[in-house]
């Protein structure tokens, strides 16, 4: 079964247009390809859509329903076209928990990441830096200092995310590397740190996207800062990517 969009631009016309006739004049058609293309719609669904009589033409209970339906549709067939050719679009926030932080499972049009994609179907800029912060529990002993130390954290065990996350044992000196445990739930990682068994270590804006009771943050002063990328579909990049881009680097500047 195949419905196509002018057949539903032509339920719609006669309906709004009142006649076969005017309906035709607004689709810059023959009145015969009208009558066709809704007898066509009409085979398709199996059922009769318009009740005409010698005054009048009218949708039937069943042509109702699905009026509503062809009406939504062309609608969003309409934002669809305007936002892929305007270069404007909506924002959404979405929170994905992948390498990609959504954009290779469909969930985005462009993602900000911690790390650099290693995926070639993907192309990214820097867009700031963020500094790196310790996550403590509030009754650690180093949750009282204002900074620590990547020595500080030698003798500790980190908890990690392999998959998302922008911590490696590399950015320890070789004499103090931490022991090491997986997550791959942030939740998890805050409620574990928040018993005192094990530390983290994150992105800025993590403290900020989420604070947790039990949970403290300490800028690591030594480490290195984390670069933050906007990513994209290299082979098609969103029309707002290049206003993103530039809205993004300004907000980090800013944050200096």
């Amino acid at each position: 079964m195949n419905v196509e969009l002018r057949q539903l631009r032509c339920l719609v016309a006669i309906v709004d247009e009142g006649t076969f006739t005017d309906a035709a004049i607004a689709l810059g058609v023959s009145q015969a390809a009208v009558s066709r293309t809704l007898a066509s719609l009409e085979c398709v669904l199996g059922v009769r859509l318009l009740r005409r009589t010698s005054r009048e033409v009218a949708p039937t209970a069943t042509g109702l329903r699905v009026l509503a339906h062809a009406r939504r549709v062309l609608g969003e067939v309409a934002d669809l076209v305007q936002e892929a050719t305007s270069g404007r679009a909506s924002l959404r926030l979405v929170r994905v928990n992948s390498t990609t932080a959504g954009l290779a499972e469909g969930a985005c049009d462009a993602a900000v990441v911690r790390r650099p994609l290693d995926d070639r179907r993907f192309d990214s800029a820097i867009v700031g830096l963020e500094r790196r912060l310790c996550a403590l529990a509030a009754d650690d002993p180093l949750a009282g200092r204002r900074s620590v130390r990547l020595a500080d954290l030698g003798g500790r065990v980190l908890l990690i995310d392999r998959r998302t996350g922008t911590t490696t044992t590399e950015l320890f000196p070789p004499d103090s590397r931490p022991v090491t445990r997986e997550t791959h739930d942030v939740d998890e990682w805050l409620t574990e740190i928040s018993t005192g068994r094990c530390v983290g270590m994150t992105a800025e804006s993590t403290a900020h996207q989420y604070p947790r009771p039990g949970v403290v943050y300490r800028p690591v002063r030594d480490a290195e800062p984390i670069a933050v990328r906007l990513a994209w579909w290299r082979d098609a990049p969103h029309p707002a990517a290049p206003a993103a881009i530039e809205l993004l680097t300004e907000l980090y500047r800013r944050a200096t």
